[in-house]
């Protein structure tokens, strides 16, 4: 079965689902979760002036530490309803491509299923999967469940 689960966040409502498939297979499987937000350093970058690219900066991990926060909420909501096992989870917030962050943590995470948001907040239409969603399913080593 899983030993380790990456869940993919951005905080958006697609990625909460993806959260919730990922700790219903967890209490199935008994496997780790690691959920994992990434801020898009590359669109930092190419905010022409400094303090605002250090002000979006400041947002962008405030918002990841917001995300990672509710998903955490959400496993204990369900622990206390008595609706799961307890699950383990590591919280992580790295820097980069998101795409590439996320495969590159599959490997150094040994992460054999990935449970990933059709599309987010970056994702142009519901009816459309997310190129960070296209890349990993494109790229990735391990399978992949694809949540809407």
């Amino acid at each position: 079965m899983y030993k380790k689960i990456l869940v993919p966040t951005d905080g958006s409502k697609q990625s909460e689902k993806a959260g919730e498939y990922a700790i219903s297979l967890a209490e199935t499987t008994g496997a780790e979760i690691i959920v994992l937000y990434v801020i898009d350093t590359e669109y930092l970058n190419a905010l022409p002036q400094k303090d605002l690219r250090d002000q979006t900066d400041k947002d962008l991990r405030e918002e990841g530490k917001k995300a990672l926060e509710k998903f955490e909420a959400k496993i204990e909501e369900e622990q206390c309803n008595g609706k799961c096992k307890f699950v383990n989870f590591t919280k992580i917030i790295k820097e980069g491509k998101p795409a590439d962050v996320i495969l590159k943590t599959i490997e150094k995470e040994d992460i054999d299923q990935v449970v990933i948001a059709k599309s987010g907040k970056q994702g142009m239409e519901k009816l459309i999967i997310g190129s960070i969603t296209e890349e990993v399913v494109k790229y990735a080593k391990v399978p992949i469940n694809v949540i809407s």
